[in-house]
């Protein structure tokens, strides 16, 4: 596989995004219910194609990562927040998330923020391991914040400095 090329979303992408969106849903990462149809826009009044950075592999896209503020506090706006990460399956363990990973926390810098954080599951071994090779550290932990599929699951919370 070649090299991720990493570029900003455009509102062109709102489909795509959503389909590799439903298509990567697990409760290995997941909070909320798998969506049904109708499904919700995946761009809203939060979330524009401007807080998102794309993953494309021979012109197809293969991955997302979205970041945000984690509060809309004036207080809190020197720190930025990872709000999701999706990579296709297919090209899992190839590099996309790191490639993605890395593209945000260089974003995250050229906005000016001193930190990035970001949440994931206590289960989710793959995206933990990801974020520690990648110079995040667990800040704290929320035992069972969360009952998914039958088992009550921690919250990871994770930041590193910029």
């Amino acid at each position: 596989m070649s090299e991720p090329y990493i570029r900003v979303a455009v509102p062109d992408d709102e489909e795509v995004l959503g389909l590799l969106d439903r298509a990567t849903w697990s409760y290995l990462h997941a909070v909320r219910p798998r969506d049904q149809p109708p499904y919700e826009p995946f761009f809203n009044e939060r979330f524009g194609p401007h807080d998102h950075l794309v993953a494309e592999v021979g012109g197809r896209v293969v991955g997302y990562v979205r970041l945000g503020y984690p509060t809309p506090l004036a207080s809190n706006a020197h720190v930025r927040q990872i709000q999701g990460l999706a990579v296709a399956d297919e090209v899992r363990g190839q590099g996309v998330g790191r490639a993605l990973v890395r593209a945000v926390v260089a974003q995250a810098r050229r906005q000016g923020a001193l930190r990035i954080t970001l949440r994931v599951l206590g289960h989710n071994t793959p995206a933990r391991k990801l974020y520690e090779s990648e110079g995040f550290v667990v800040e704290g932990i929320q035992p069972g914040e969360f009952h998914l599929d039958g088992e009550y699951v921690d919250d990871v919370l994770m930041g590193r400095s910029l």
